[in-house]
């Protein structure tokens, strides 16, 4: 198990290198070509950077939302834990894990919003 982490630990730090290495791509070649941000659309040659990087872009931010949500729903297991045991040895020592818990499940919901907006409204910056 722990040479699987190590695995998963390893391909991630190369993926997040990789990242840096083609986002200083682009910069180097928004510096070539005097292109400045937020424009997206110049020479040929600095088109075919941009969108090269921009799929490696989203794939980061969706792997980004999914860790946060998978975070989240750990926390939300902890707090539902932490009622259960709250409340079997008193009723008042339930509230503190419910308001928590709650709160992460309103942090859950708008994280579920901000995924649907996302994929139901076409934004032009993602369209390939």
């Amino acid at each position: 198990m722990l040479h699987q982490i190590a695995l998963l630990a390893t391909v991630t730090i190369l993926g997040v290198l990789e990242q840096a290495y083609f986002a200083m791509q682009v910069i180097y070649a928004r510096r070539k070509c005097k292109i400045s941000p937020p424009l997206t659309s110049g020479p040929p040659e600095f088109e075919r950077i941009f969108r090269a990087h921009l799929p490696i872009v989203t794939i980061w931010i969706t792997l980004f939302f999914l860790v946060l949500a998978a975070f989240c729903g750990l926390i939300y297991l902890f707090a539902r834990y932490q009622y259960f045991i709250r409340y079997a040895h008193s009723a008042q020592g339930r509230l503190g894990p419910m308001y928590f818990s709650a709160g992460v499940l309103c942090f859950l919901i708008a994280l579920s919003v901000v995924g649907l907006t996302a994929h139901f409204i076409a934004f032009p910056y993602f369209k390939f």
